[in-house]
């Protein structure tokens, strides 16, 4: 299921790019996914590896990859291949791919206060901006659209700070068969809407 899951990533990135989509934030591993079997962990860190080391034609297609989370847990050599790869794709114009890694939303807005208690930020001079400047994803927009595939209807503390006007689209179909057709119905829905963030 994962290495299924892994090729429909790379195929939906590949058509994002292609449709003109200038964000894709996927998430791929979460904090609380270090409780599962460690066969499993394995298996889905060697996916990443081979990821990692494929990611060369992402650079060709002109798209540019980053990666979201608390990556420091991570083996030493993922470290190194992270880093390789977004040095290697930083110059890119096309889609910005976000890959989210020992990703969680509690765990994010956490270390973001942290980094302001240590630069010493006066808490009457701490605003929205200022926790969103020290969140992974800073100096990205927010989403505003978020497709949870797989008949799950829950967040799964992804992204909790930065979804709070996002329009949400749900799916029975799960993430391994998950298509371009899918997308498209998905991105169809999402114009039909109207969003107000809060106005009339």
């Amino acid at each position: 299921g994962h290495t299924a899951g892994a090729k429909t990533f790379k195929y939906i990135a590949r058509y994002c790019n292609k449709i003109g989509l200038k964000y894709l934030t996927v998430y791929a591993f979460s904090t609380e996914n270090w409780k599962r079997p460690k066969a499993e962990i394995d298996g889905i860190m060697n996916l990443l590896r081979d990821y990692l080391k494929d990611a060369e034609n992402f650079k060709n297609e002109n798209i540019r990859v980053r990666f979201i989370g608390e990556l420091s847990v991570l083996p030493d050599d993922i470290k190194e291949l992270i880093k390789k790869d977004e040095d290697g794709s930083k110059d890119a114009t096309g889609l910005k791919l976000n890959i989210a890694i020992n990703y969680g939303g509690r765990d994010e807005i956490t270390n973001a206060v942290k980094k302001i208690v240590a630069s010493g930020v006066k808490s009457e001079d701490i605003t929205e901006q200022t926790i969103s400047d020290n969140l992974y994803t800073a100096g990205m927009p927010d989403p505003d659209f978020i497709i949870r595939p797989s008949g799950e209807y829950r967040l799964s503390n992804y992204l909790i700070w930065q979804s709070a006007y996002a329009e949400y689209w749900f799916s029975d179909v799960l993430w391994p068969d998950f298509t371009p057709k899918h997308l498209e119905k998905a991105i169809d829905d999402y114009n039909h809407r109207h969003r107000r963030f809060g106005g009339v």
